[in-house]
């Protein structure tokens, strides 16, 4: 959408007037036909014979005669509403770009109990086409009593879905549509190809199993123009009016001249999706040799010559100056000398007076940002004696741009949903890793603040060290320390030779590493502290492969007599600790749940979640605590592992990490003893426990934790409990 935008501003200001009225450029081929029914039908789609459309997946199938005729997509099978190749002239004096949309009708999807004429359960499947579902335009929409609706899409590990429930306490509190009350909506991901829903039971109450549940994705224009009930009547309809980006891949037709060029251009979305529309002074199909065809501006109404026969018409444009006669070209010259001079010196007082504004403006736009991302609140906090000045430090902007080179994008080290990650070099020479944070939730500034000034005075040598933060941009950029051995995921599961085998020993150290750094966290820090997204791709390996944890973007500080915090449930799929997805409270033990993922990954060099493996055993922690039963251990261990670490080593990690996956939280190990227990493997390698004595985890320990991945991706995130918002996951 940033790319958009910029496109947008950027023909706002180059184009100031369009197009009148004038006699249309064909938009199909000759010969082809231009209508089925009223829906207007141009290249690359077509009908009747393969010459009219680009390639099969733009071939339309027109049913039925004159104006009551019916256009389909053959294969996607859906019925086409409306065509939109691009076209940028939205407007007289300004320009609007958007991509080429195709309208179609699509089946929504039944879980259950719903009275329907026509097909309902069919996904989507656009593989290797050129239609893309459009993220700006559609909806996915969910209805029906205590339900959760997942919707899956081209990547499996990228889920949204939410939450609906027929709760009347709560019926007066959502007055918004569709806000959670028997219906619910969340955004759709961009680039996705494939449609599908998965429909869960909220909890184990028996209200709302035997209602009418279903799913479906909606035009959000058509669904707020037709859906006039504020929450709770959405009509069951077998067809709803779904937009589909489109776009036309290795289409060399506008490149083949350089006159051709001239007349049209290439339009890429923010994902990559490319769209070619007719430049200024040219209109008609740019998808045709001939398409983009001269405007005559001098026959519209809304040209700029004071007359008509003053304008001449030129390739792409015209102009005003055919005056003939000498004295107007005197007179002119006269006035052009009288006041070059009085126009120079004003240009110059206004040149002056804008840099002086302009630098004003800057200075008070960086103050408003200060204020808006708590600094006033920061402030108060670091000139307390209470909370150790010198151990956070407020960076200027202008600073962390030099040490970016202006957040070029050859210094991104990573893109998540909290941020994108830069490497830069402060001006004592120090590289430090720069977070610049994607959004601000300004109703927890004073949380934010507190997790700044805590996480600032966090010294451990297994803990990425915040440096200091700035607060003066649109969005809050942290300081961290650099480290330049990659991460532990890249160890494990990346073969490159950039990334040396890990041994064993050197396994075994950076997991009492990992367990130190949290038992620190939450035990011996001012205020415990709850890390919230173990994983390897958050243990950082510093010159020397030591473990550092790092990203403490979604982390909590709690009270030292509280248990837990109630948060949206956040976590990435293959981490999550299934007991604090069931109550959205997170506790210390479920920061142990991820170590034990972690820890089984050092075991077997498995991924967390993985399609190659069977159906059962896709989730690494299922498929491990299922190894165990059937004493299959020494089957799944990595090489690094199996060849060269002791047995009886191997058998008590394993054994601890079955401890830390168990289904009950309180049955699990505290951090504090995990370490005790890895210290004295390091130490002790005598000790063999019985693999008869490994406990086995049950499925109903394990939860029902196969198909869901839940993330929020904001820098200050909401410490309420929501079950209406299930985002795309996307965390570095």
């Amino acid at each position: 959408m940033g790319v958009q935008f910029v496109m947008r501003i950027t023909f706002l200001l180059l184009l100031t007037y369009g197009l009148a009225e004038a006699a249309a450029p064909p938009m199909v081929k000759p010969n082809c036909p231009e209508f089925c029914g009223n829906v207007s039908i141009p290249y690359p789609f077509g009908m009747t014979i393969a010459d009219c459309y680009l390639n099969d997946w733009f071939k339309i199938n027109c049913t039925g005669n004159d104006s009551s005729a019916r256009a389909f997509l053959t294969r996607i099978n859906m019925e086409v509403l409306e065509i939109n190749i691009i076209n940028p002239y939205k407007n007289d004096s300004y320009i609007i770009l958007e991509p080429s949309i195709v309208r179609v009708k699509m089946s929504i999807i039944i879980s259950s109990n719903c009275t329907s004429t026509g097909p309902s359960n069919g996904g989507v499947n656009m593989k290797g086409g050129p239609f893309y579902f459009s993220s700006y335009r559609n909806k996915f929409i969910s209805v029906g009593c205590n339900n959760m609706a997942v919707m899956t899409g081209s990547d499996p590990t990228v889920l949204v879905g939410c939450n609906s429930d027929c709760d009347g306490k709560t019926m007066i509190e959502r007055e918004a549509k569709c806000s959670g009350f028997n219906c619910c909506q969340t955004t759709v991901p961009s680039g996705n190809q494939v449609f599908n829903a998965n429909f869960k039971r909220k909890d184990e109450k028996n209200e709302g199993i035997k209602k009418c549940k279903y799913a479906f994705l909606a035009e959000e224009e058509w669904f707020d123009s037709n859906i006039t009930n504020p929450s709770y009547e959405v009509p069951l309809l077998e067809y709803v009016p779904v937009a589909l980006e489109w776009t036309v891949s290795n289409f060399t037709t506008m490149s083949s001249t350089e006159a051709a060029e001239r007349k049209a251009r290439l339009f890429s979305s923010s994902y990559g999706v490319k769209h070619y529309y007719c430049r200024r002074g040219y209109e008609g199909n740019p998808y045709l040799n001939t398409g983009c065809q001269d405007i005559n501006e001098c026959e519209k109404d809304n040209n700029r010559c004071p007359n008509k026969s003053d304008c001449e018409n030129t390739e792409g444009s015209y102009n005003c100056d055919r005056g003939k006669t000498r004295w107007k070209i005197l007179k002119i010259a006269i006035i052009v000398i009288c006041t070059s001079f009085g126009v120079l010196f004003l240009l110059l007082i206004t040149w002056w007076l804008y840099k002086v504004i302009k630098k004003r403006n800057k200075i008070k736009l960086k103050q408003k940002f200060f204020k808006r991302n708590g600094g006033l609140l920061l402030q108060q906090q670091l000139s307390s004696n209470e909370n150790n000045v010198h151990k956070a430090k407020l960076f200027n902007s202008k600073e962390l741009e030099n040490a970016t080179d202006r957040f070029n994008e050859n210094r991104i080290l990573g893109k998540g949903g909290q941020g994108t990650v830069y490497k830069g070099m402060l001006i004592d020479g120090r590289i430090v890793a720069i977070k610049k944070c994607n959004t601000v939730d300004e109703g927890n500034l004073e949380q934010f603040i507190n997790e700044i000034i805590i996480l600032s005075q966090i010294n451990h040598r297994n803990v990425v060290k915040l440096l200091g933060c700035c607060l003066e941009t649109e969005v809050p950029l942290l300081v961290y320390e650099f480290i330049p051995n990659g991460t532990l995921f890249q160890y494990l599961h990346e073969e490159n030779e950039e990334f040396p085998l890990l041994t064993w020993d050197m396994r075994l150290r950076i997991a009492n590493e990992i367990a130190g750094a949290l038992s620190y966290l939450h035990s011996a820090a001012s205020l415990p502290i709850y890390h919230r997204d173990i994983k390897s791709s958050n243990i950082l390996l510093d010159d020397k492969y030591r473990a550092k944890v790092a990203d403490f973007g979604t982390s909590r500080s709690v009270a030292i007599d509280q248990t837990h915090v109630t948060t949206l449930v956040y976590g990435t799929f293959g981490y999550l600790d299934p007991e604090y997805f069931q109550t959205s409270q997170f506790t210390e033990k479920s920061d142990v749940y991820s170590f034990g993922v972690v820890l089984v990954e050092l075991l077997t060099g498995e991924k967390p979640v993985s399609l190659t493996r069977s159906q059962e055993g896709r989730n690494l922690s299922t498929y491990f605590v299922h190894s165990l039963k059937e004493n299959r251990l020494f089957d799944i261990l990595d090489t690094q592992v199996s060849k060269v670490g002791n047995k009886d080593e191997i058998l008590t990690i394993a054994n601890l990490a079955k401890r830390c996956l168990h289904f009950n939280g309180k049955k699990r190990p505290t951090m504090i003893e995990i370490m005790m227990e890895l210290e004295g493997v390091q130490k002790i390698s005598s000790v063999q426990p019985n693999v008869e004595e490994l406990e086995y985890v049950g499925n109903e320990e394990m939860g029902p934790w196969n198909d869901v991945s839940i993330s929020k991706s904001s820098c200050l995130e909401s410490s309420t409990t929501s079950s209406s918002d299930v985002l795309p996951l996307l965390s570095i």
